[in-house]
């Protein structure tokens, strides 16, 4: 039986009605169960939702818009260097610095780190005083504001810290380093691991260096000298055992950069960059006397016997006017003198006759004193391996023409440089060379401060018997002459003082004093210079070297055996 059409038709559009299809209640009846969903089930957003929300999603799209042609577009080559840099960068690692010991193994100058954390080790110095001049110090290394080095490594400004820089210096290493892009280290690996500089051991005894120092500066403050310096040095080997200079400098001010020591040391006008025992030129007055005496010894214009009377001066006719002779004064009058008293009492008049001749007493002329003042060690520089260092001067007639041209060289010229005056200049440390040869009988030896150097020398082909007649009377000054300030029963010294007038009234004075002990076996020699005291001032170079003889005596007796 089929059912009416009209039914089919009513029956096939009649379906279930969705929930999401209910017209939504302005308000829910109040018996529906909310906690069960009954009710509204949602409420349609509101045409002001829509615009906040657009709105937001159109700043924030700006933003980054804005962002992304900043870094692409404004500064696109500078980040894409930047992160290329940063991916893979060489990092250097500096290298320790190879230590600087003195002849005991005691630390002069050395390395320390803070922390763990520090890119390199800190250069650190002694307290030692009177080394500095000696040890130097360096300019650390550095970095420009990008934190790029522009010095990579210590680099040595003075002293043995800039003439041994190569061999302290060491081999820097290499790191590998990855970086993000924010610059942060993600990852490092060592490619060459550093080399640490070698070590130097000195030949200089930083205690007796500064029992020297502390001497000599106590005598300078005292008697207004403006300048000091001294040298001991092994006679046989050249080595070094103390070398100072007053005033000197603090290496860990300059290394560390302080910048208010650095100033008070530029304003300081007693020159403490200056180390007087290498650089300090001066007029070396008598302390030339045992040189002139080997010279007239060998040149037989004197023998060890010949006599020279001293009156107190000697004159010789002025070709430019006969009425007036020119008079040369020695320092007192000293009688009749044969060459070991003459240096015992440093007579004036003695080498005036040696040097220049006076009347039936023959010279040995300005060219033999030149000669000899060559010979030992004067006019040229020292040897002493990796320091410049001046020549110095002698007095000649190619000096003077070079100097005065027009003013021709006169005797007075020659008695003058005998003496150690007129335009010669020497420095320390060729005195102490000096000392050394008279001491060792013709040695002339290249100083060192390394420790146990081979000796290095020049012989000088002298006689041996002129050498020791000058030892004598260097001795004879010490016990019955005018050096006794180093007269002791404890060890038995061998010296010669010297004093030079300068200034242009010579209102001031450089004191010297060169020796040697002990006289029976002499080991090592020494020069001291006092520089630009007051003329006629009592407390000298004599003085210091008595007090630095005493010091060793108390503190460092072994070195006085």
């Amino acid at each position: 039986m089929s059912l009416p059409r009209s039914w089919r038709f009513r029956k096939r559009i009649r379906t279930e009605i969705d929930p999401d299809e209910i017209l939504l209640d302005a308000q829910n009846p109040a018996d529906f169960d909310r906690d069960r969903f009954e009710g509204r089930m949602e409420q349609p957003l509101t045409r002001r939702s829509f615009f906040f929300a657009g709105c937001l999603l159109a700043f924030l799209s700006l933003i980054l818009v804005a962002r992304a042609g900043q870094l692409q577009i404004a500064e696109g080559a500078t980040y894409a260097k930047q992160a290329t840099d940063n991916q893979l960068e060489q990092k250097v690692i500096v290298a320790d610095r190879g230590t600087i010991v003195d002849r005991n193994g005691v630390p002069l100058a050395y390395n320390e780190r803070a922390s763990i954390t520090d890119e390199f080790a800190q250069r650190k110095y002694s307290a030692f005083r009177g080394v500095s001049n000696i040890v130097g110090y360096v300019k650390p290394p550095a970095k420009d504001s990008s934190g790029t080095y522009y010095r990579e490594v210590f680099q040595g400004v003075d002293g043995v810290e800039e003439a041994y820089n190569s061999d302290l210096s060491g081999v820097n290493g290499e790191k590998l380093s990855e970086t993000n892009a924010r610059g942060q280290v993600v990852s490092e690996s060592t490619e060459k691991p550093p080399q640490s500089g070698q070590k130097i051991t000195l030949s200089v005894d930083a205690n007796v260096t500064q029992g020297f120092y502390d001497t000599i500066a106590k005598i300078a403050q005292q008697s207004g000298f403006h300048g000091a310096a001294g040298v001991v040095m092994n006679v046989q080997t050249g080595e070094i055992l103390a070398m100072t200079t007053y005033p000197e400098y603090d290496s860990q001010s300059l290394t560390d950069g302080d910048t208010a020591a650095i100033n008070a040391l530029n304003q300081n006008h007693d020159l403490p960059f200056l180390n007087r025992a290498i650089d300090g030129l001066y007029s070396p007055g008598s302390i030339v006397k045992p040189v002139m005496a080997v010279a007239g010894l060998t040149e037989g214009v004197i023998n060890e016997n010949t006599q020279i009377v001293s009156t107190g001066s000697i004159s010789v006719p002025n070709p430019y006017d006969k009425a007036h002779p020119s008079v040369f004064k020695d320092w007192r009058v000293n009688g009749v003198m044969t060459v070991r008293d003459a240096l015992a009492v440093s007579s004036d008049v003695f080498f005036y006759e040696v040097g220049g001749g006076y009347q039936s007493q023959p010279g040995i002329g300005i060219d033999k004193i030149d000669t000899y003042l060559r010979l030992f060690g004067f006019g040229t520089t020292t040897g002493l391996a990796n320091f410049t260092q001046p020549s110095g001067v002698i007095s000649s007639i190619a000096w003077k023409e070079a100097n005065f041209p027009g003013d021709p060289w006169r005797l007075g010229d020659t008695y003058h440089t005998a003496i150690g005056q007129y335009g010669t200049q020497i420095t320390p440390l060729q005195a102490v060379r000096e000392a050394a040869a008279i001491a060792n009988s013709g040695k002339l030896l290249t100083p060192t401060l390394i420790a146990s150097s081979t000796p290095q020398f020049t012989q000088l082909n002298l006689p041996e018997q002129n050498f020791e007649i000058a030892r004598e009377g260097m001795r004879q000054g010490v016990v019955s002459g005018i050096a006794g300030a180093v007269k002791f029963d404890f060890v038995h010294v061998a010296a010669k003082t010297g004093t030079a007038q300068v200034g242009v009234n010579n209102e001031y004075q450089n004191s010297w004093m060169i020796g040697f002990w002990p006289y029976e076996n002499p080991k090592y020699a020494y020069a001291i210079v006092m520089e630009k005291g007051p003329a006629g001032t009592s407390i000298e170079s004599p003085t210091a070297a008595g007090q630095f003889f005493m010091w060793l005596q108390a503190n460092a007796p072994q070195y006085l055996q």
